[in-house]
């Protein structure tokens, strides 16, 4: 039998979890590994085996597992009570409510909506746009994620969304946001010319849709899941111009760059590392919502919400919310916030992401120079994508969108067996550890990437090529 060192038989929970969970975007029953502890950027399973987590589980342990100041906040908050409605006033949660307001800038933002998840806030979100504004249509991007629940997926753009919408998807209008490399874009004018391109073709779609019957624009300043892609210089600030000029309201889904991941407490406030120079093009652009979760509290316990501008604020003094939740500011979660972002603050994650973020940047841009299979690196901050190719020139992805084929699921569990943990997407690689990882576990960690995306040269792209030239003749 599997018993660890607390007592815990492995096989017998991984063999419950095979039988009796349903697996969220996958075929359940198959195998799983049994995670039996988790502290600072290391997981333990079921074997004994410490494996890196490199990609902060779902880009939410920002401040790494176990972290005791969470803990104790969590505890102590316990001992008085664990949970009051949402009509009342808790010390956690108008403290919270009160930082956040102060963290994205009181001149511009005023109130706090909570929910329990990303998922929730995107769905809040769009509703308070619709009402604000009395539209009923929501602009987003295919290459995006939103959440699960029913809103949130009609305005997910990725394969996800499809079976949700089920005829249910009125009100909801996707558009290609610009993904230079894909795209095909090169050159110093890149982003100027995928700007102005993405742009142009926006404002068209905007008009044939009526700009007068769209509530929100809703964007992830870095798409997260799709591949960490980034804007485009001069494409956020042209989003901007244009939900101004047609009178739509501009919702940032910060679910996963929120809370220092880019370098900056929240992506659209400042800069971050981008290849060898420091700029930022999402500097100045200002949303009239942004929603957060995740990094909030260290996934200590599920939160989320919507910031709202002082303009939305003041609508909802003179007119009520259409929405609400049982645990709209969960108080055990509201003190693990709070203590997540004394810890931000005293622990000086930020300065500590400024130094750590150009070692992993360099050791990217090496990847890229030295393995075939690597087509592009994407990162900012602590926020890093590996997109693999099968043919650089031509920029051929190594699995095709919505592909059946399973070589991403062989590489993500082989750097598993070398005690690298993390996700990918279509033919795109996760790297986005915790914040707090420091430049010797990075040093020590991060050769297991160059090793397997070497297996990837060797191994794979012959067969690849082979299949290919296959189908040609």
């Amino acid at each position: 039998m599997g018993i660890d060192t607390l007592g815990i038989d492995t096989q017998e929970i991984a063999a419950q979890h095979r039988d009796h969970v349903l697996q969220s975007w996958s075929v359940s029953g198959g195998p799983v590994h049994t995670i039996t502890r988790a502290e600072g950027i290391w997981l333990w399973d079921e074997t004994g085996r410490r494996i890196a987590d490199m990609s902060s589980l779902m880009v939410c342990a920002n401040l790494g597992h176990g972290h005791p100041r969470i803990a104790e906040a969590i505890a102590e908050q316990a001992r008085r009570f664990c949970f009051m409605s949402p009509a009342f006033a808790t010390e956690p949660k108008s403290r919270l409510a009160a930082r956040l307001v102060a963290l994205a800038g009181r001149e511009h933002f005023a109130r706090v909506m909570f929910t329990n998840g990303g998922a929730e806030s995107n769905e809040h979100a769009l509703r308070i746009a619709r009402t604000v504004t009395g539209q009923t249509k929501v602009f987003s991007s295919y290459r995006s994620y939103h959440g699960a629940t029913a809103g949130a997926a009609q305005a997910t753009g990725d394969w996800r969304r499809l079976g949700a919408e089920q005829g249910a998807g009125a009100g909801f209008v996707k558009f290609l946001s610009p993904h230079p490399y894909q795209d095909g874009w090169s050159g110093e004018a890149a982003d100027a010319a995928a700007t102005e391109r993405a742009l142009a073709d926006l404002e068209r779609q905007l008009r044939f849709e009526g700009p007068e019957t769209v509530a929100a624009i809703i964007v992830e300043p870095v798409v997260g899941a799709n591949g960490v892609i980034i804007p485009p210089e001069g494409y956020l600030p042209g989003l901007r111009r244009l939900c101004d000029r047609y009178g739509i309201l501009l919702i940032f889904d910060e679910v996963m760059t929120g809370f220092g991941r880019t370098g900056t407490m929240f992506a659209w406030q400042g800069f971050g590392r981008t290849g060898t120079m420091f700029a930022w093009q999402g500097f100045g652009v200002v949303p009239d919502l942004m929603t957060f979760a995740k990094g909030v509290d260290n996934a200590a316990v599920p939160l989320g919400g919507v910031l709202v501008s002082r303009e939305i604020a003041r609508f909802f003094e003179e007119h009520p919310l259409p929405g609400g939740l049982t645990y709209s500011g969960h108080t055990l979660a509201c003190a693990a916030a709070n203590a997540a972002l004394d810890a931000y603050e005293q622990y000086g994650v930020l300065e500590h992401v400024a130094q750590t973020a150009p070692v992993l940047a360099d050791f990217l841009d090496r990847m890229a120079r030295e393995h075939e299979c690597v087509g592009q690196v994407r990162h900012l901050g602590m926020f890093a994508a590996v997109e693999l190719v099968s043919d650089r020139e031509a920029r051929t992805p190594l699995v095709g969108y919505r592909s059946s084929d399973t070589v991403m699921k062989r590489i993500i569990g082989r750097l598993y067996d070398r005690g690298f943990s993390t996700f990918g997407r279509e033919n795109t690689l996760h790297v986005s550890p915790p914040l707090t990882i420091t430049t010797q576990e990075l040093e020590q960690v991060l050769p297991i990437l160059d090793e397997v995306l070497g297996w990837v040269d060797r191994e794979m792209l012959p067969a690849r090529r082979a299949a290919a030239k296959d189908m040609e003749d």
